[in-house]
């Protein structure tokens, strides 16, 4: 079924983050199945969102102003920038209701073998950022992967020299987890961020 109208539905939808082929062909008969109603809205709301949505010209957050929420809010901590690499990630923050400063997007992370180098992030309009004044830290939460670390070191060394405090977010062990289950690179982050009591 790799022709018609399914299998067209399912070639796209094979192209989205996490969607194999599988998932691709049950969301399409699903949507098949579905009132038209419902799979119109569906289809409006990926029309609506790549007319209207952008990235924030500042932090390039998601947005359909020019300049995002966060950015405009005056009660936001303006000295503080907390590096995230997508925009997910800044919701994920967000939600914790603890980080009351600024962010900046990267839309990305460094891979130089996917051909993700630093000028295809946007790691040039931080440094700008901070170089304009007015920052006295900037947090990296890039992903605790490679990618994510990689990511965070080149970050340090650019920031660096604005003589700025660079902090990186704690990482380890989760809350309700077994140090008994934990890998020895999970269990050495936690032990190098522990706090004091």
């Amino acid at each position: 079924m790799n022709n018609g109208v399914v299998g067209n539905l399912i070639n796209e939808l094979s192209k989205l983050p996490g969607i194999g082929r599988k998932t691709a062909q049950r969301l399409s008969f699903f949507i098949m199945g579905m009132p038209e109603e419902e799979a119109m809205s569906i289809a409006n709301a990926i029309i609506e969102i790549k007319k209207k949505a952008r990235f924030c010209r500042i932090c390039f957050n998601i947005t359909e102003e020019e300049v995002c929420s966060i950015c405009r809010d005056p009660r936001r901590n303006r000295d503080t920038i907390c590096v995230v690499e997508e925009p997910s990630n800044l919701i994920v923050i967000e939600n914790t209701k603890i980080y009351n400063g600024l962010y900046h997007v990267l839309l990305g992370a460094l891979s130089p073998i996917d051909g993700i180098t630093p000028e295809r992030l946007k790691i040039n309009e931080l440094v700008e950022r901070v170089k304009q004044g007015g920052i006295s830290e900037v947090i990296i939460a890039t992903n605790p992967n490679t990618k994510g670390e990689t990511t965070a070191q080149y970050l340090s060394q650019a920031l660096k020299p604005a003589g700025i405090k660079i902090s990186r977010i704690a990482y380890g062990l989760p809350i309700g987890g077994d140090i008994e289950f934990a890998d020895e690179v999970t269990l050495s982050k936690s032990i190098e961020g522990r706090k004091e009591l």
